[in-house]
């Protein structure tokens, strides 16, 4: 009778339960993995051997065949070394477990050392929620499995160590229970203070973060576009315990999380370079992997030199910046990942980049300009929030020596506006304005006749689009909540339109 285990694996961010059956028959030896195994698993046929060896338990040669079912579903890498091994050795009676309630998971050594596995985090998450308890995995994993309460973590370092512990002979004592700690206080190497003038830009910033709304600076090199930019994680509300586990989730399924101290407590800021593919952007491969806009959920895309990224990325970016997630469809399937971020692009005005400088003369043509800022296609320009042309810093801010306002200061009234929101929000999947359907949009935000006459003024000359109008309504909407008002007002929808400005006026 074939003994069975059971171990866990992940398409995308989902966990799905994985039976592993094993059959052992007096024969000649083989050894052979079915249910649509790649060729990593395959592999774990000679190390698996070698390790049981090396932990002092008899692997007896034989006709050997363990099936990894749902067999539909493709499977790939490491981490199911230690449930074949343990199915082995229960399949030829020198383990008995009760498989119930129980995950394995795992790459052996040749010498039997367990070594991590990626996706810890939501693996166990998800064990956890399909009603299993116990999860036995590399002792490197465990602080990150143990951040799922109410889940039995048992650290192993060895396969032998395992073995001793069903036997009797050594217990394996599952982690106590770690709390997780609030987000603590986190020191930055940028902050408002240190950037002289800008005071239109600095309330952009201040804007974009209070609301979680998408931002395009615009300069000539040198004004600051850069520094600006570095300063909006100073800004931003410290994550909830949620958001951290959201974001480590993410983090995980790349090997990148802390082995000590796994949860990530600071908003991410992801500054991919502008020669980035469209696939380190929004993420794919031959093994999908989430990209940088899914890296950034929660906290900052970072894009410098906004229009020399190729087309293919940036018109990639159109589903995400409005769905707060991207899909992924290749032949093996279709994974989504969360995306939810504030975008902050940077660009000079044109190729030379001195359009519009009172210094330096430009050298580009009429035509070059207009080619320049057309890389950027207007689908794109309608999914940004806040427009900012950002000028020269000017000799007296740059000489005087009175301090400008701090970073600590401006977040405190961004922390204020954001508990508005959330208070708005409750009971809905909404953290701030941004996340705003049409039906919210309507709901909560109420324009006074002088108000709504000005929007019509303005969708008239500027030529706004549809999406355009619901986006200035949501940053007239954060405005009011930064200024503590229940409603809009004139004031607040004539800030919201000194955003809409061209690239380069």
């Amino acid at each position: 009778m074939a003994s069975k285990i059971f171990t866990a694996a992940l398409e995308g961010l989902d966990c799905f339960i994985v039976e592993v059956e094993t059959d052992y028959q007096k024969r000649q030896f083989s050894f052979s993995v079915v249910g649509l195994a790649d060729k990593s698993i395959q592999e774990a046929r000679d190390r698996i051997p070698s390790a049981i060896k090396a932990s002092g338990v008899n692997f007896i040669p034989a006709r050997i065949v363990s099936n990894l079912a749902p067999a539909e579903v493709h499977k790939s890498g490491p981490s199911y070394d230690l449930p074949l091994a343990i199915g082995y050795l229960t399949a030829t009676h020198q383990l008995e477990i009760d498989p119930n309630n129980k995950i394995f998971i795992g790459e052996l050594a040749l010498d039997g050392r367990l070594r991590p596995v990626n996706g810890i985090l939501p693996i166990a998450d998800g064990i956890f929620k399909l009603g299993y308890s116990e999860i036995y995995l590399p002792e490197e994993n465990a602080h990150e499995a143990k951040l799922i309460e109410g889940l039995k973590v048992y650290p192993v370092k060895t396969l032998k160590d395992l073995v001793n512990h069903f036997w009797g002979i050594s217990i394996i004592e599952p982690l106590s229970k770690v709390p997780i700690r609030s987000t603590n206080k986190i020191d930055y190497l940028f902050d408002l203070a240190d950037v002289k003038g800008q005071t239109h830009a600095k309330r952009a910033l201040e804007i974009a973060a209070a609301g979680g709304h998408n931002l395009l600076l615009s300069g000539v090199p040198g004004s600051g576009k850069t520094l600006l930019s570095r300063c909006i994680p100073t800004i931003l509300p410290q994550m909830t315990i949620q958001e951290s586990l959201e974001v480590t989730r993410i983090y995980s399924i790349i090997g990148a999380t802390s082995k000590k101290d796994p949860l990530i407590n600071s908003r991410p800021f992801r500054t991919p370079h502008h020669t980035s593919s469209q696939v380190a952007l929004v993420g794919g491969g031959t093994k999908i992997r989430p990209g940088e806009i899914s890296l950034s959920h929660r906290g900052v895309l970072f894009l410098d030199e906004f229009p020399e990224f190729s087309v293919q990325a940036l018109e990639a970016l159109r589903q995400p910046l409005e769905d707060k997630v991207v899909t992924i469809a290749r032949a093996s399937g279709t994974l989504t990942f969360p995306a939810n971020f504030i975008l902050i692009a940077a660009m000079n005005p044109c190729r030379c980049g001195y359009f519009g400088d009172p210094d330096k003369e430009c050298s580009c043509s009429q035509n070059e300009i207009l080619k320049y800022q057309s890389k950027i296609s207007g689908p794109i320009l309608d999914r940004i929030d806040i427009f900012v042309n950002v000028s020269k810093v000017k000799n007296t801010d740059l000489l005087s020596k009175s301090s400008s306002e701090s970073s600590a200061s401006v977040r405190n009234r961004v922390e204020s506006a954001r508990q508005f929101q959330l208070k708005r929000f409750n009971g809905t999947n909404f953290v701030c304005n941004s996340d705003m359907m049409h039906k919210q949009i309507n709901e909560f935000i109420q324009l006074e006749e002088s108000s709504r006459e000005l929007v019509e003024k303005a969708m008239k000359n500027l030529q706004l689009s549809a999406r355009s109008y619901y986006r200035l309504l949501k940053v007239a909407r954060t405005i009011a909540d930064l200024d503590n008002s229940a409603n809009v007002k004139d004031d607040h929808v004539q800030e919201a339109l000194s955003f809409r400005v061209s690239l380069g006026a």
